[in-house]
């Protein structure tokens, strides 16, 4: 049986990068949880303009389309909660890896189709003029989101949190 003199032992033992894991990753978590929190907040005061969003990349018929548009707040806030609180972390991450993989794919979609719509990621979206589409930049900024999703992914030990 350890002893807790054991214990700090062995974590005093431990090199300083396997100590850093647990606080980088704290803040991956809560980096994430505001980004899908602050997507689903501005999102759901306009549940109209989130369909509106969906519909916009022509990839759904309407009637999915609109269920998508008013479900999709609620995801995005369900997962930043459960970010927050650093519950079933890894499985949340891996949820909203894959909900960014789908963001990533309709715009890369939309790009390729030739449309010119507004992503809608952070509320809004719809359709915009020619000029005003930001397709490259939308999708870098949702890789990253990735590289963070899937950080915590591997490394869901976190501080503060609700998981053992």
């Amino acid at each position: 049986m350890r002893t807790e003199g054991d214990v700090e032992a062995a974590v005093a033992a431990a090199p300083a990068r396997t100590r850093a894991l647990p606080w980088i990753s704290t803040l991956v978590r809560v980096a994430l949880a505001g980004i899908f929190g602050a997507a689903g907040l501005l999102k759901i005061g306009d549940p109209n303009g989130s369909v509106r969003a969906v519909q916009a990349y022509q990839l759904f018929p309407n009637n999915v389309a609109q269920l998508i548009g008013y479900a999709l707040p609620f995801l995005e806030i369900a997962l930043a909660l459960v970010l927050l609180v650093g519950l079933a972390t890894r499985f949340a991450a891996v949820v909203g890896g894959l909900l960014l993989l789908a963001f990533i794919g309709g715009v890369a979609s939309a790009w390729a189709r030739g449309l010119s719509i507004d992503c809608g990621c952070f509320g809004g979206g719809g359709q915009v003029a020619p000029g005003e589409t930001r397709y490259l930049e939308e999708i870098l900024r949702d890789i990253g989101f990735l590289v963070l999703a899937a950080w915590l992914a591997f490394f869901p030990r976190s501080r503060f949190t609700l998981d053992r």
